[in-house]
């Protein structure tokens, strides 16, 4: 069974997050074994300076690696990433499944995105959108994203 992660910075703090992760993360559990692991978020002070936020990027991009068994091919989630559609990312986890692909993690960075070093280590930078996230909310996205893609290419009928 493929195993299937969603890597990313912070807790979510609202119940309504953590329910719909939940929720996808259960209807998941018939496709992948599927876990969201997180890391911890750097705290930085109001107006921080450019080796702060640089520092703070490396940090958290070094527990991210941290987390990710080392088998696993990295889909870092980045705005100059890739956009896929839902059928090519369905697409994608096939062609990486049947490439002898037993794990999968999608990395989603703190508040000021993805080090360099995570970015490097990534089979593929996507990209949600041009548009900017609430992280809460790419977190979700990206859950319902990954149940869509089993589904499509399980033939079943929640893609229309």
């Amino acid at each position: 069974m493929l195993n299937v992660n969603v890597v990313c910075v912070g807790r979510l703090k609202e119940k309504y997050w953590r329910d719909a992760c939940a929720e996808y993360s259960k209807r998941l559990g018939g496709f992948c074994s599927f876990n969201i692991i997180e890391t911890d978020e750097e705290k930085l002070p109001d107006s921080p300076s450019d080796a702060q936020i640089k520092n703070t990027i490396e940090k958290e991009g070094q527990r991210i690696l941290s987390k990710i068994p080392k088998t696993s091919k990295i889909i870092a989630m980045c705005i100059e990433g890739k956009q896929k559609s839902s059928r090519g990312l369905a697409e994608e986890i096939t062609k990486l499944a049947l490439d002898g692909c037993s794990s999968i993690s999608f990395v989603i960075g703190g508040s000021w995105g993805l080090s360099d070093e995570v970015k490097n280590a990534a089979y593929l930078r996507m990209s949600m959108s041009e548009m900017t996230f609430p992280h809460q909310l790419a977190r979700v996205m990206i859950c319902e994203q990954i149940y869509r893609a089993f589904q499509i290419n399980s033939g079943g009928k929640y893609h229309k």
